[in-house]
């Protein structure tokens, strides 16, 4: 008795998961729908910190879905389907953001700090083989010997 109620519950409790929302998106030839899951991949989620169309659950990442299903349908090129999010977007949806003045920094950013990491480490072991070996001064000198002396003593 006790395990039928059991059952009723894990039935009652796991069958939300069977619910959840999922596109569906109906194509007339394999090759469209290539083409739109090669898109939504190759687009950023305009709300989401770094997740692809594809992989966001935002409704904003939903409409885009939707709009790019549409525009697949309308006939549109991938070229023309790029152009208008980016005209929208701006270039953050582009997951490969154009080479320009503004995204320079992002193209070449990481290897410009690569590269001052590297001289500033060069630099630095440089300047610590220049560094000449600490030298006593006769007043340290006399207290070493003192010490070493007295060392001596004790152990004879």
């Amino acid at each position: 008795m006790i395990l039928r109620w059991f059952l009723m519950l894990a039935l009652l409790l796991g069958g939300g998961s069977a619910l959840a929302d999922i596109d569906v998106y109906p194509f007339e030839d394999p090759k469209q729908e290539e083409r739109f899951r090669r898109l939504i991949e190759e687009f950023r989620c305009p709300k989401c910190q770094n997740q692809t169309l594809s992989d966001s659950n935002a409704p904003l990442a939903k409409d885009l879905r939707e709009l790019i299903y549409e525009q697949i349908q309308a006939g549109k090129t991938d070229a023309e389907i790029a152009a208008f999010l980016q005209q929208r977007y701006g270039d953050f949806v582009l997951y490969n953001p154009p080479l320009k003045a503004n995204t320079a920094l992002l193209w070449f950013g990481p290897f410009i700090a690569l590269l001052l990491v590297l001289v500033f480490l060069i630099r630095r072991k440089m300047a610590r083989a220049k560094e000449s070996p600490s030298v006593l001064t006769p007043e340290e000198q006399a207290r070493l010997q003192t010490l070493l002396n007295e060392q001596n003593k004790d152990k004879a």
